[in-house]
């Protein structure tokens, strides 16, 4: 069982990362040191007493899971459990997984600890799966020029069939040349098994890289995550798309296996324990996910959730997610919702304190892609940064998918790269492979690049990106209007003029980014 407690200061937290992430700010860049976040998220001593003095008339022993003690691991039979919390504890298969996993039709919380509790895990629900699902078709790869941009170049004719890192670099403006700052760095998180081979990164260098002549990346596991075997689809793609466009930053594969035991697949687990390191990655980019209507029922583990990536924010260090591939309808296409015909959106991309991006295509110009799902959560609320941007395309919208979706949610993706036919080694042979899988590395592989400028002028890293994104460096963004991200038998949601929950608020220009963030203190 997993139990969480409520932080005794979340809303310094928050307070905090919004003031240490506006560029406005004079506190811009001061991010937090290691104690000063977890000082906030730690629960209050009466907090502890009440939750280990409950459990212990149980003759419970709770481990902490958690740097600052906010989440707490136990291992019970299921005659404790039931007596703890008035249960009826069954076990049955995980339907995705094919796990034993224990869900009850009821239980109670004595009403004296209500106020200490924040969720407790497994109740009522069983979270289904993550998901990463990017599509994979046979490519024949192209031979492409290669060549270091200082300025925008014509974009090589084959990237309207297949992405490569040159394509990148000329759409959007990204350098070749290698990075320098020490202590810059990416980290990747890889879950379900998924490897990254170091074998299939040299061919990518070969065949797309060549000017990369000893690139490579490091691997951290967590729960017994492993990297060795042949090389997976969203592993090969994440790995190569950061240090094949991220020249030369120090890029780490952290893997997740199946020893989890926080009740969220190791999405808790991997987080506190880069929350546990003394210097955590400047960046973090992830390309799984979860639809969020498990969450409607659990906030407590959303915030949980939710609260873990804001210290990371705090902290310094940029984190970003895919946005998901089922366009209005969750994760996964569907052309059936929720029962009332509502739209699904995403976690953790709902959440107001991460990086949410979604995909693009094309190039003269680009459009939406369809899968880029995109939406308002159901679970967090708006928060004061997109507001502006938000209410602009409201308005533009009208009655269009009225009653559909939460109009006061956090609105998301935040903004967008390519995702459509992504070159990528796996096991050996090149596939194209597509999704905001794709576009979450292509975004870290620029905040990347974006931190070592900053890093080598002296000035912080960039940390949470959203209040610079949705102000300052709203104009160094291509804006995206043509298309739209169907689902739940709509046509879903239009792109606009400006922000938009199909691409965001576009997609970069390296160079009209680097003068934005560059200007920031």
């Amino acid at each position: 069982m997993v139990v969480g407690l409520r932080p005794a200061n979340i809303t310094g937290l928050h307070s905090t990362l919004l003031d240490v992430s506006d560029p406005t700010s004079p506190n811009y860049g001061k991010h937090l040191s290691n104690d000063e976040a977890r000082a906030f998220v730690a629960p209050a001593p009466e907090t502890v007493q009440a939750v280990t003095g409950w459990l212990a008339q149980h003759n419970i022993t709770a481990n902490a899971a958690s740097p600052s003690g906010d989440v707490l691991q136990m291992a019970v039979d299921v005659n404790t459990a039931n007596a703890l919390l008035n249960a009826n504890y069954v076990a049955s298969s995980h339907p995705d997984t094919g796990s034993t996993v224990y869900t009850t039709d009821s239980y109670s919380i004595p009403p004296e600890l209500e106020e200490h509790l924040a969720f407790v895990y497994p109740t009522t629900n069983i979270l289904p799966a993550i998901v990463s699902n990017p599509s994979v078709t046979k490519i024949s790869l192209a031979k492409h020029s290669r060549r270091t941009r200082s300025k925008r170049a014509a974009i090589p004719s084959s990237c309207t069939t297949t992405i490569t890192p040159q394509c990148l670099q000329a759409i959007y403006n990204i350098p070749a040349t290698p990075a320098t700052a020490p202590g810059n760095s990416i980290g990747v998180s890889g879950f379900a098994n998924e490897v990254a081979n170091q074998t299939d990164l040299q061919g990518f260098f070969q065949a797309l890289r060549p000017d990369i002549t000893n690139g490579s990346f490091n691997v951290q596991s967590i729960d017994g995550g492993t990297d060795t075997g042949s090389g997976t689809v969203e592993a090969s793609l994440d790995i190569q798309y950061t240090t094949g466009v991220a020249t030369n930053v120090n890029t780490t594969f952290v893997t997740v296996g199946s020893q989890n035991q926080d009740g969220v697949f190791g999405f808790l687990d991997i987080i506190n324990s880069l929350l546990a390191e003394p210097d955590p990655p400047l960046v973090l980019t992830t390309s799984f996910g979860f639809d969020e209507t498990f969450f409607q029922a659990n906030p407590g583990i959303a915030n949980t959730l939710c609260n873990a990536y804001a210290q990371l924010g705090a902290r310094g260090t940029s984190v970003l997610f895919a946005s998901g591939d089922g366009g209005v309808a969750g994760s996964r296409f569907s052309n059936t919702c929720n029962a009332d015909g509502s739209f699904v959106p995403t976690f953790p991309s709902g959440c107001p304190f991460l990086t949410s991006v979604g995909s693009t295509q094309g190039n003269s110009p680009e459009t939406a892609a369809q899968f880029s799902s995109g939406g308002f959560s159901n679970v967090f609320a708006r928060p004061d940064y997109q507001s502006a941007a938000v209410e602009s395309y409201l308005n533009t919208l009208g009655s269009t998918n009225a009653g559909l979706f939460n109009t006061s949610g956090r609105a998301y993706p935040d903004v967008s790269t390519q995702g459509v036919s992504f070159a990528v080694n796996i096991a050996g042979e090149f596939e194209a492979v597509s999704g905001t899988s794709a576009s979450s590395p292509t975004f870290a592989s620029v905040v990347a690049l974006l931190n070592d400028q900053r890093l080598n002028a002296g000035k912080t890293p960039l940390g949470f990106l959203n209040p610079l994104l949705y102000s300052t460096a709203a104009a160094a963004f291509n804006d995206i209007t043509s298309g739209s991200n169907p689902g739940c038998n709509t046509t879903g949601f239009p792109t606009e003029t400006g922000w938009d929950p199909v691409t965001g608020l576009g997609t970069p220009d390296f160079n009209k980014l680097l003068s934005a963030v560059m200007a920031a203190p």
